[in-house]
């Protein structure tokens, strides 16, 4: 039976429109969210469940936007997820991206910590908000 160890959330912006950070430079991460979750008292198939969203602002232009998931603190950390989302010329209305991520037996520490980024691979893209990331760490 699973048994639940702990669980954060990192809400930057909980409002449509609450917010507008460009993106300034092409496929370079930029951080949206971290979570630590405490791992003490954790049984065995420790697992975390990762769940997110992102809103952008698109130039009108072929666009590429990334969400990129690592366990630690810096992009060059290991990654546990990774997705690419295309949007066509036509879209002009902020775009939702929603996500969801697992890691499964993770290496214990007495924190482990989750950092999620999100790239363009155009200029003109602008998080608008809401923007939120969260995670649970469960265990056997």
């Amino acid at each position: 039976m699973s048994q639940f160890i702990d669980a954060r959330t990192s809400q930057n912006a909980s409002l449509a429109n609450s917010i507008a950070i460009p993106i300034l430079v092409i496929n370079t991460p930029q951080l949206f969210g971290q979570i630590g979750l405490v791992a003490e008292n954790i049984g065995a198939n420790p697992r975390v469940q990762m769940k997110g969203t992102v809103t952008v602002q698109l130039p009108l232009a072929l666009v590429g936007v990334t969400i990129t998931i690592v366990r630690g603190t810096l992009s060059t950390d290991p990654v546990i997820y990774s997705a690419t989302s295309t949007f066509s010329l036509s879209v002009l209305a902020p775009q939702v991206i929603t996500f969801s991520a697992d890691d499964f037996n993770p290496p214990i520490t007495p924190q482990l910590t989750y950092t999620a980024f999100i790239s363009s691979n155009l200029l003109g893209t602008v998080r608008v908000g809401p923007e939120n990331f969260d995670g649970a760490l469960y265990s056997d």
